[in-house]
């Protein structure tokens, strides 16, 4: 596998489903000088949205947020593979946690359009160790 894969923390934060809450966070985290690996959204419940947060350093991250009031919730962990985009690229690592009976709570992916991808693998915490395991991390 031309990959590299690490454990990461990642946090949430609940924010109202309305324009602008996503811009309102990434502004503030970027005026505190806070580096993100990975960042989504998604609908929690009706006029909820969580986002979800894979900071760089995890210290930076809970500052900012609570100076601006933001309640955060986590860590937990999940994994981050970069590496060179092929086809078949993320075919190994399912197959290695398919073998150790890992089953994925989420992912989420993406390629860069230069010949690289980055993928985050969500799980139940009880898989973490497994997973790891399996994957080599």
């Amino acid at each position: 596998m031309r990959a590299t894969i690490r454990e990461i923390d990642y946090w949430f934060v609940t924010v109202p489903d309305q324009p602008g809450e996503g811009a309102r966070v990434l502004g503030m985290l970027a005026e505190a000088g806070v580096s993100l690996l990975a960042f989504s959204a998604a609908p929690q419940e009706p006029g909820v949205e969580q986002i979800t947060l894979v900071p760089e350093n995890d210290e930076d991250l809970a500052r900012a947020l609570d100076r601006a009031g933001y309640t955060l919730t986590g860590p937990q962990t999940a994994f981050l593979i970069q590496g060179e985009d092929h086809i078949g690229a993320l075919l190994d690592v399912h197959r290695k946690l398919f073998d150790a009976r890992v089953n994925i709570r989420s992912s989420t992916g993406v390629t860069d359009g230069r010949g690289g991808f980055g993928y985050v693998l969500y799980l139940r915490p009880e898989d973490v160790r497994s997973a790891a395991d399996a994957l080599g991390v």
